[in-house]
């Protein structure tokens, strides 16, 4: 039961937060921890690829897009031209993303180190570049009045005023979904031969686990984070625009995931969740990216284990 107290925990902060916002008539904040809530998902996922299967990437941001603007794309002017149910572009852009990251992944991870970090910086400049330069992705405008989806039991995925509470809890009821399921994955078998992968691929091939397949397979389940994230943020906002595959959001997903700790799932929900709300709240002004990649570099020279990890670490001593 040890395993899954990180979740119990989420799920009780989650509502704790909720009640005390509304008790408080600070419910406006619930718009900044929704939107948090579905970047940390991208950060949850990149938690998966780099702490356990030990694989860089620097164009999460580009699965985050394809996600937001395949599901934009679908619902507004595809929806009108091919008679398309609006709810449908939910599965339609994380299947996109999943192929997508399917189609990049086997070439991209037979690299290694910074030659893997460089290539899916690449892949994420391509993003960013096809996406200013196609009309029917709204170029340097992007898509706006993107509607909100119908999901199931009378709940609806939008920004509206009087859907806020309702939608708070859906993006942080995916993002508690989102940390079990890694708990499992974790524990499983699976996690165990990722963890053997990032600690010597030679000596995990010898042992007979398929060190290709399973670098895909999380490569591609990080993206599908990714994916999911991105389309619902995009719902939720009702827009998207070309700064969501910036290689600086990359960079930041990267950052949270290393403040958060390589392997603490948990500690990349947390770290992530009070950063971005931060963020979105304007608490860094104009140094907002400086402060990410400041500490990015700090967590790298003074704390490789993480924040949480250093905590524990002066605990011990």
């Amino acid at each position: 039961m040890r395993r899954y107290a990180p979740v119990v925990l989420l799920a009780a902060a989650v509502i704790a937060a909720q009640l005390i916002l509304s008790f408080l008539k600070l419910e406006f904040l619930l718009t900044q921890l929704t939107m948090s809530a579905y970047y940390t998902l991208v950060a949850l996922g990149l938690c998966l690829l780099m702490g356990y299967a030990g694989q860089v990437s620097l164009g999460h941001a580009g699965f985050f897009a394809i996600g937001g603007y395949t599901t934009a794309v679908l619902s507004t002017a595809g929806a009108a031209a091919l008679s398309f149910a609006p709810w449908l572009s939910l599965p339609a852009a994380v299947a996109a993303t999943a192929v997508v990251a399917l189609v990049i992944g086997v070439p991209v991870l037979r690299l290694r180190g910074h030659y893997l970090a460089m290539a899916t910086l690449a892949f994420g400049f391509i993003v960013s570049r096809v996406i200013l330069a196609t009309a029917v992705f709204g170029q340097a405008d992007g898509i706006s009045d993107v509607p909100g989806i119908r999901l199931f039991a009378g709940l609806v995925l939008s920004g509206k005023r009087t859907l806020r509470v309702q939608n708070y809890y859906i993006a942080w009821a995916l993002v508690t979904l989102g940390l079990l399921f890694a708990v499992n994955l974790i524990g499983s078998r699976v996690g165990r031969a990722l963890r053997a992968i990032h600690g010597n691929e030679e000596a995990a091939a010898a042992m007979g686990i398929d060190v290709g397949r399973f670098k895909l397979a999380v490569f591609v389940l990080s993206a599908v984070y990714a994916g999911v994230g991105g389309a619902c943020l995009v719902h939720f906002n009702a827009g998207i625009g070309p700064g969501e595959a910036g290689v600086m959001k990359s960079v930041r997903y990267l950052a949270l995931v290393a403040a958060g700790g390589m392997g603490s799932p948990w500690g990349t929900v947390a770290v992530s969740a009070g950063l971005t709300f931060l963020s979105l709240r304007g608490a860094f002004g104009l140094y907002d990216d400086a402060v990410f990649g400041a500490l990015l570099v700090g967590i790298m020279l003074f704390a490789p284990e993480g924040l949480f990890g250093l905590v524990a670490r002066g605990r011990r001593t």
